[in-house]
């Protein structure tokens, strides 16, 4: 009798199994949506739930929802381990390839204890017209399903956390960009895949080390700077002799914190109206660069010839001279300037980085780089042994070396920018011996100490013949 039973448990079973697999596979979409929001009304019943619907178009956007974008990067992550059906696609601008929770398919989450699942959904509409737009594709969409008592816990924190999370699964998936001001407001860009880093950026170890974890400490400051009232920025100066790595550094700062650069030059801009614009359009997680700020516009000498003149001087020829150019040079301002880095429309877009670089720091107007400006002074000098320990590795792959202190004690002695040694390191031929390229370092270094020895002879010997020709009586 039981054996019975179980025999018609099975048999019944199998059918509702098979009637489940007929009405997956032959009824259309929209009556099996039907069907599931009865389902989801039943267990409502029993079991009180809410749910939150992201849909991928926003009514009257003719592009996706950024809600929808950044859920579907934050459930990508999860699907791998956990979804049961998953789809395969290479995400624009990705290069990794992206495994995300396949239609009509659950996936549990957790928060603080609470279990919460996503559900994705499409909607196949009906197309009346020839004409297309994204409203007429396929409407998929997400859907979060929680316990009502829990209710006020993923309003207010569970979303924003997935909002966030999401973001930053972009940002690292992306290939960085590299932008360029045009004509007008507008910015260019071009895809950014350099390969320099601070692990194998020619500096001072220490110094390095302090340059880095400032960096970081700056990018997971939101709340800090939130707490204390000030925009999240933060400003470096760049200075030192060329050669010495700065647009380097800038690379590396963008490959350790994932963030695009964006290459202001200002000799295009317009005027500080422009400027305004352009970084109104600008986002955030950026790198806003100016390089070589002492030669942008001149503004220090400017402000000099200025005080300078004499109240009423104003010479024909000058006058002329400015009327000519009118309309053909920027008129961006030391004021516009400074408005730009800090001023109120700085809060449009937090988490952004301001580097200016420059070659001669004591030409600049102390306005452009005093702190809270320029919070960070890096100052990028010619190639210490440590910096020639980093080159050494990454150009030979060594860590030592007999020659090492012969090299160590030519760099105490002589200057020469990281640059020109690692040139003198660079292999000149397939197979070359390490010895040949340490002994190239040793003869370069050896003719500029030579060099130097001369140029300082050379201002010694003129400085006592002026002297002398003092001392002689008219």
């Amino acid at each position: 009798m039981e054996g019975g039973k179980l025999d018609d448990w099975g048999s019944s079973l199998a059918g509702l199994m098979f009637i489940w697999a007929t009405f997956q596979q032959f009824f259309p979409q929209f009556l099996k949506d039907y069907v599931q929001n009865l389902w989801y009304k039943l267990l409502h019943y029993f079991k009180p739930t809410m749910q939150i619907t992201f849909n991928e178009f926003s009514p009257g956007l003719y592009r996706r929802s950024e809600a929808y974008t950044v859920i579907e990067s934050y459930l990508s992550s999860k699907s791998a381990a956990k979804a049961s059906r998953l789809r395969a696609e290479i995400a624009k601008e990705s290069k990794p390839l992206v495994l995300a929770l396949d239609d009509h398919e659950y996936i549990t989450d957790n928060f603080h204890g609470v279990e919460v699942k996503w559900y994705r959904g499409k909607q196949i509409p009906e197309r009346k017209t020839i004409s297309w737009s994204p409203h007429d594709a396929d409407k998929r969409y997400y859907i979060l399903i929680f316990h009502a008592k829990y209710r006020q816990i993923i309003a207010e924190k569970y979303v924003n956390y997935v909002l966030e999370e999401g973001r930053a699964i972009q940002v690292r998936r992306r290939q960085r960009r590299l932008y360029m001001n045009g004509e007008g407001d507008e910015w260019n860009f071009a895809v950014f895949d350099h390969p320099a880093s601070f692990d194998t950026f020619a500096m001072d170890p220490q110094r390095k080390e302090q340059i880095v974890d400032d960096l970081i400490t700056f990018s997971q400051g939101k709340e800090y700077y939130k707490k204390i009232g000030k925009v999240w920025k933060r400003g470096y100066l760049l200075y030192g002799p060329p050669g010495t790595g700065k647009s380097t550094m800038i690379v590396a700062m963008s490959n350790l914190l994932g963030y695009d650069i964006y290459d202001l030059e200002l000799t295009t801009v317009k005027d500080n109206a422009e400027l305004k614009r352009l970084l109104i359009n600008t986002k955030s997680k950026s790198i806003m660069v100016i390089e070589d700020i002492d030669c942008s516009l001149g503004f220090t000498g400017k402000r000099k010839k200025d005080k300078n003149r004499k109240k009423g001087d104003n010479p024909m020829g000058e006058k002329a001279k400015e009327k000519e150019g009118e309309g053909d040079e920027s008129k961006v301002t030391l004021s516009g300037l400074l408005n730009f880095i800090d001023g109120i429309w700085s809060a449009c877009a937090g988490e952004r980085i301001v580097v200016f670089t420059t070659n001669h720091v004591d030409q600049l107007d102390p306005a452009l780089i005093r702190r809270g400006r320029m919070d960070m002074h890096i100052k990028l000098s010619n190639c210490t042994f440590g910096a020639f320990k980093v080159l050494a590795k990454n150009y030979l792959d060594i860590d030592s070396h007999p020659l090492f202190e012969k090299i160590g004690e030519l760099l105490e002695v002589t200057e020469m920018t990281p640059a020109d040694v690692a040139e003198n390191l660079t292999p000149k031929k397939l197979g070359a011996a390490v010895e040949t390229c340490l002994e190239a370092v040793i003869h370069a270094l050896e003719i500029a100490k030579e060099a130097r020895r001369v140029k300082a002879q050379k201002e010694e010997e003129e400085q006592e013949n002026e002297t002398e020709t003092e001392s002689v009586p008219q």
